[in-house]
């Protein structure tokens, strides 16, 4: 199998648009400046794994996200439809994440695209119920579809439909998202 590639979603650190439920701790700008910390961590933890990666990206203009990361880094629209569609759209193989675990690194993002030598899914666990990471060997579009996503359901559920179709997937350890003020105060160096 080819080495994965990893797939950032990522929006432009707008204030408003990003992190709209820290917006009543942080405000707009606050929530903004978060999240753009977050996202040069994540895309600079991307950089150092050694893994071809890609920001795919909604909310702005490709040309944007070259301004604030350089030209040499991947910018690619990540299409239509809700989340689970623009997920199904990402070549296999292929390690999917967020920009908002802090926990994220180098050695656990090789150890997921290692995983996919001989699993055909790899998830990393959120504590909230949902994952920081999936990686597929192959396509695998009943991951995405109908999903209820942003919901503490949304790991069991990916469980549930791996089971059904009898693959076991590698587990990664689990990590915590930060999507709440109550989240934040664990990582006071993004405050």
């Amino acid at each position: 199998m080819n080495a994965p590639r990893l797939s950032v979603f990522a929006r432009l650190p707008v204030p408003g648009k990003v992190k709209t439920r820290l917006i009543p701790a942080l405000g707009e700008e606050g929530a903004a400046r978060l999240y753009a910390r977050l996202l040069a961590h994540t895309v600079e933890v991307a950089k150092a794994s050694g893994l071809e990666f890609e920001l795919r990206v909604t909310g702005g203009e490709e040309a944007a996200f070259h301004e604030l990361f350089g030209g040499d880094v991947s910018v690619v629209n990540q299409g239509e439809g809700d989340l689970g569609a623009r997920m199904a759209g990402v070549l296999a193989p292929c390690l999917i994440i967020g920009s908002d675990c802090p926990a994220i690194s180098v050695p656990l993002l090789q150890a997921a695209a290692g995983a996919l030598a001989d699993r055909k899914v790899v998830l990393g666990p959120a504590n909230d119920g949902g994952y920081y990471l999936v990686g597929l060997a192959e396509p695998m579009p009943f991951l995405f579809e109908a999903m209820e996503w942003s919901t503490p359901q949304v790991l069991s559920q990916t469980l549930a439909r791996l089971a059904e179709r009898r693959i076991g997937p590698a587990i990664l350890p689990e990590l915590a998202d930060i999507d709440t003020a109550e989240d934040l105060a664990a990582w006071p160096e993004f405050e």
